[in-house]
């Protein structure tokens, strides 16, 4: 059974910064992928980032680019989002994502992760 658990967020006013934290157990050989979604009540859950242990190669929302940062720390089995330069529209519950499959896909900006945190709320005010 794998198991996400998110720490790090919060309330920022717009410009600022956040680091999200994801601390995973149990099923190594099925978190090839990790990586984060957010969602917003009403609407569709949106894939944030994302990185694979097998390559390296990194996945990014158009939406984030060159502002959000995705690290993983097996040694620590935890995977990070770095968020600089927020907006109001990055307000979300943010969860902590795991899949076995090695290769990109639809998947990863629909989300449809294998496993899932309970998420965390980050809140960005004008």
């Amino acid at each position: 059974v794998v198991q996400l658990k998110e720490s790090g967020g919060g309330s920022v006013q717009t410009g600022g910064s956040l680091t999200l934290s994801c601390v995973a157990s149990g099923g190594n050989l099925v978190r090839n992928f990790m990586g984060w979604f957010r969602q917003v009540p009403g609407k569709e859950r949106e894939g944030v980032a994302g990185i694979f242990n097998n390559t390296g190669n990194t996945y990014y929302a158009d939406s984030v680019k060159g502002r959000f940062t995705v690290s993983l720390d097996n040694a620590k089995s935890t995977v990070y989002l770095q968020m600089n330069s927020l907006k109001p529209d990055d307000t979300a519950m943010y969860h902590c994502g795991a899949d076995p499959r090695p290769y990109d896909g639809p998947w990863l900006k629909t989300a449809h992760f294998a496993y899932r945190g309970q998420g965390i709320q980050v809140t960005v005010s004008s």
